[in-house]
């Protein structure tokens, strides 16, 4: 860690204010130091921070920036092997859960299911979680050549994802998932008594539960998420090819990819006046949108970010509208601007989505700046956050949340020219 540091302290200087570089520093060693738990079994068990829960979407962009490192340290790259075999390990548990125990404690968020499984820490089913710990496998192995992650139960992880995102295409004839929540909150729970959004089946989209906010979608075709089994799907093809020798998974995983973007072009654009035609949050294939974009990652502004083949126009007019007030969660304030979440109070933005926004721009010194922006909204606490008020950023969500920090990091070791290969 300590070399990895030092090399990076030595390309910064003079390319940025030096307490950037130590932000960067405090935001790189967090994870490691305070959220990674190596486990007896040789796996790696990672909370999201405040919370004592393993998020298959947090635990794996919180290990993300450590990539570039893994590729010189050996202990690293089996550390987070270790992270994507636990992983797939709770996939085997339950395809429909987004973060469980680190034992079959029972502890939980709410006790949603008298039954609940006792690993299981919250079963909202979003379809990134399935997306995200592939994402993670696939990068290792592209940018490290480790594979040892790769175990029996990552290949029964994968089938079971097939299962679940073939039957969610026909969610209203097929899926016996339900989700209901005791709670004054109704994004905290699903319609129709447990149900969920109406869609309409047979379009090639994956229904989703649940944003990566863990708020109920709206509509039930999340386009973002849909986006991201569209490149998971690519790398589950090429990974069948190379490693596996597995002519029928990359079959079905090529025949899902291009199912899905197809569905996509056709189900998931809209026509706006202020921007033309762009890309819709949600859709529910009857022609209903939801015009706006999520600070959480999967995203709209992520589409780069996560490597989706888009429509170059439609991109473009969906990056300009969403970072405009065109967007109902883009907030322009004293100390920022930027995307932030109904997950949060109105006027604050998240973290996340600056540092998505600056790994998705096209000049560098826009990066710098975001980074800047980054570092002087922290309210003084030298860590990133969920969420803070545009006007004050004393006023914030979360005192430690690993995502974030992780995200700083990234975007900082890219403007000094780190970057991974994804596909």
């Amino acid at each position: 860690m300590d070399d990895f540091l030092n090399q990076v302290r030595r390309q910064a200087e003079g390319k940025c204010e030096p307490e950037l570089t130590e932000l960067f520093v405090n935001c790189y060693t967090n994870t490691l130091d305070t959220t990674v738990r190596r486990m007896e079994d040789n796996t790696a068990h990672v909370i999201t921070g405040d919370i004592p829960a393993m998020w298959l979407r947090d635990s794996s962009a919180q290990l993300r920036p450590y990539l570039f490192q893994a590729k010189e340290d050996e202990e690293l790259r089996e550390l987070i092997a270790g992270v994507v075999r636990r992983q797939f390990q709770y996939i085997c548990i339950d395809s429909y859960a987004n973060a469980f125990n680190e034992s079959p404690s029972g502890a939980c968020w709410a006790k949603d299911d008298p039954e609940q499984n006792p690993w299981v820490w919250e079963r909202k089913f979003e379809v990134d979680s399935l997306c995200y710990p592939i994402q993670l496998a696939y990068l290792l192995w592209k940018n490290t050549g480790c594979t040892s992650q790769f175990d029996g139960n990552f290949h029964e992880g994968v089938e079971r994802i097939f299962q679940v995102f073939r039957k969610e295409q026909y969610h209203e004839e097929r899926s016996e998932y339900r989700f209901i929540r005791k709670s004054p909150l109704f994004r905290d729970t699903l319609s129709r008594d447990g149900k969920g959004a109406l869609v309409r089946s047979g379009t090639g989209l994956i229904w989703s539960g649940f944003r990566p906010s863990d708020d109920a979608c709206t509509y039930g075709y999340l386009i973002p998420s849909n986006m991201f089994v569209v490149v998971v799907m690519g790398y589950l093809e090429e990974m069948a090819r190379t490693l596996f020798s597995d002519r029928q998974l990359e079959k079905e995983a090529g025949a899902l990819r291009e199912e899905v973007r197809q569905a996509i072009e056709k189900e998931g654009r809209t026509y706006t006046e202020e921007a033309g035609m762009i890309y819709a949050y949600e859709a529910d294939g009857f022609g209903m949108y939801e015009l706006m974009d999520d600070a959480n990652v999967p995203s709209l502004l992520a589409m780069d970010y996560l490597g989706y083949p888009a429509d170059p126009e439609t991109a473009g007019n969906t990056r300009r509208y969403i970072l405009s007030e065109a967007n109902p969660y883009y907030y322009k304030g004293a100390k920022a601007a930027g995307i932030g979440s109904p997950h949060t109070p109105p006027g604050f933005i998240w973290h996340i989505a600056m540092a998505v926004q600056g790994l998705t721009c096209r000049h560098r010194e826009e990066r710098l700046e975001i980074l800047r922006s980054m570092a002087a909204t922290t309210g003084g606490k030298n860590v990133m956050h969920e969420g803070f008020s545009c006007e004050d950023d004393s006023r914030y969500t979360r005192d430690w949340f690993s995502w974030a920090n992780a995200m700083y990091a990234e975007l900082f070791l890219n403007y000094l020219g780190y970057e991974l290969e994804i596909k």
